[in-house]
């Protein structure tokens, strides 16, 4: 039976509160339009104040960091101090902050997978992809709750092409009968599209910066790994999309007619 995927996601979400700053200072910044500086990996943002709080947190975007708006870490921040190294801090040494750094760009890379998994764990299977669906939860959340040596031996890559086979398994199974487009991967970047009928539509990994989306409906649509930075969702229908993120719906224009999953926190700046 299909689970409640609000529940399965709520300890995939970001608490900054119980973090320290690690995006901040852990992953590598390049100017350009997502960001306003330069910063290599392990040094912190200059932004970054000594309670690992942002100094500019309520005005990214005009400072110049949109990227960061729309950074996510699955919840793998708060994992990584508060569990992986029991509330340990990357400022207590080079000795902890290495492993903390390796371990949280590892971890996010899990969580991000546990997202996608626990939206397909809502979805109706045959039996058979079901089990395997669990099988692989339970795997992935055991990682998440694994040692910092257990998580720096992971094959991040090997583990990405595995769940995202079953993945693709989940959609075809799900979209079965629906007719959708097969646009994955495609470059369809300011495109106008309101014409098109994308229900149950295959946009796997599709670019879609700056595309036309009002009023489309894209119910049972893929959307994992779509580029939707600035494509206007202005009152379109996602409301059973698959694979839908944060970071997605927070790089796009979106307004109250726009329909979510209802798993997924609706963008603070949308209107």
């Amino acid at each position: 039976m299909p689970t409640n995927a609000a529940d399965r996601r709520a300890e995939l979400r970001a608490d900054c509160s119980r973090c320290a700053g690690l995006c901040c200072v852990a992953l590598p910044f390049v100017r350009s339009a997502d960001f306003a500086i330069d910063k290599p990996a392990g040094m912190p943002c200059r932004h970054l104040q000594v309670d690992d709080r942002c100094r500019i947190h309520d005005r990214l975007g005009p400072e110049g960091f949109p990227g960061c708006e729309v950074f996510d870490c699955f919840g793998a921040g708060q994992q990584v101090v508060q569990v992986t190294f029991g509330g340990r801090s990357w400022r207590d040494g080079d000795a902890v902050a290495g492993p903390m750094f390796a371990a949280f760009d590892t971890l996010r890379a899990v969580h991000e997978m546990r997202w996608y998994l626990a939206d397909a764990g809502t979805r109706a299977l045959p039996d058979d992809l079901h089990r395997e669906l669990i099988e692989a939860t339970e795997r992935l959340t055991d990682l998440s709750g694994g040692s910092a040596a257990g998580l720096g031996a992971l094959d991040v890559h090997a583990l990405r092409r595995e769940v995202g086979d079953l993945l693709g398994r989940v959609s075809a199974a799900v979209r079965a009968g629906l007719d959708g487009r097969a646009l994955g991967g495609q470059d369809l970047a300011g495109r106008d599209l309101r014409r098109e009928a994308l229900r149950g539509a295959d946009l796997r990994g599709a670019l879609l910066i700056g595309a036309d989306l009002r009023r489309t409906d894209l119910r049972v649509a893929d959307l994992l790994g779509a580029d939707l930075r600035g494509a206007d969702l202005r009152g379109t229908d996602l409301a059973d999309a698959l694979f839908v993120t944060v970071p997605q719906l927070t790089a796009a224009r979106g307004d109250e007619a726009t329909r979510i999953p209802e798993a997924v926190p609706r963008p603070g700046r949308w209107r």
